[in-house]
């Protein structure tokens, strides 16, 4: 009888610890702390490993939707992309530029007809307030025609060449700053992105909250610029390196954001999203399994700063 219950006991023991060690195994932890993928409110969404450019999560990622000024981060690798090219070469602005932007309603960097600005100088412009008259003058510096509006319309062809090169299939642009009929899905603008970010130019351009330069004006004194990053996920949430924002009526809200955590990087795209900035955050959150969007607070914008 004594031999019977020793024998119980010790099943009963090897029952316990071998269902201790299933519960402490990598397998069932994983199981049991794997978070939940996030509600989002936007229409299409997509995060990916900014290495590896594994999906991580998805919501209609691979429908084709409007990307609103989303389209500049072309423009920014079209430029940069360019062999040998100068970002201290000086670019005379155009009455032209500010006309398209009062014809379009186009956000705008302010820039002065007859004004010198540097490349660099219209790559901030154009990123950070998103300015479609910086836009412009980079189509115009870098396209092909003997018209401003010809370079700009050659320029457009090139950031479709760049989209066939980088297999972005799904990927249209019909102009420089995406008030056309430019298309993609969610997937091919963090693709996008992910190509733009191995850029260093872009990458500090990009993660500036603001940008403060000078320029020699038309009237031989010197213009001074200040330029605040429309995109306020970058400064609200822990990690946060850029991309650029979009807003147009047919696009909804729209933003393409990336993130670094220690060796970790993610970059997302949410389009036609009422709530872009929450859902970037809660999007992030699942992929650093962290809890940082519901005390997030953003970042605000001066009253004078441009909204995109």
């Amino acid at each position: 009888m004594a031999a019977q219950l020793l024998t119980k006991r010790k099943t009963l023991l090897a029952s316990a610890l071998g269902g201790a060690l299933l519960l402490s195994s990598p397998l069932v932890a994983q199981a049991v702390t794997a978070p939940e993928p996030p509600t989002v409110a936007a229409k299409g969404a997509v995060l990916v490993d900014g290495a590896s450019g594994e999906t991580l999560f998805g919501k209609d990622a691979d429908t084709v939707r409007p990307m609103a000024s989303t389209a500049k981060i072309m423009v920014a690798s079209v430029v940069l992309d360019t062999p040998g090219v100068d970002l201290e070469r000086r670019v005379p602005v155009k009455q032209e530029y500010r006309d398209y932007v009062t014809e379009h309603g186009s956000s705008q960097a302010d820039l002065q007809t007859g004004d010198k600005l540097t490349i660099r100088q219209l790559l901030y412009g154009a990123m950070l307030p998103s300015g479609a008259d910086a836009a412009y003058a980079l189509a115009d510096t870098f396209g092909t025609g003997t018209t401003s509006a010809e370079r700009a319309k050659g320029f457009v062809a090139k950031m479709n060449a760049k989209a066939d090169e980088l297999h972005l299939d799904k990927t249209e642009f019909e102009s420089f700053d995406g008030t056309g009929g430019d298309t993609s899905t969610p997937l091919e603008l963090a693709k996008l992105a992910q190509h733009a970010m191995q850029n260093d130019t872009f990458r500090t351009v990009v993660k500036a909250k603001e940008y403060k330069g000078e320029a020699p004006a038309a009237n031989g004194r010197t213009r001074y610029y200040s330029w605040t990053n429309t995109n306020q996920l970058l400064g609200s949430y822990d990690g946060v390196t850029g991309i650029k924002t979009g807003t147009t009526t047919p696009a909804g809200d729209c933003l393409v954001f990336a993130a670094t955590r220690g060796d970790k990087t993610l970059i997302g795209t949410v389009l036609n999203d009422k709530d872009r900035y929450t859902d970037a955050a809660k999007m992030l959150d699942y992929g650093f399994g962290a809890d940082s969007a519901e005390d997030m607070k953003l970042r605000k914008l001066p009253a004078d700063a441009q909204r995109d």
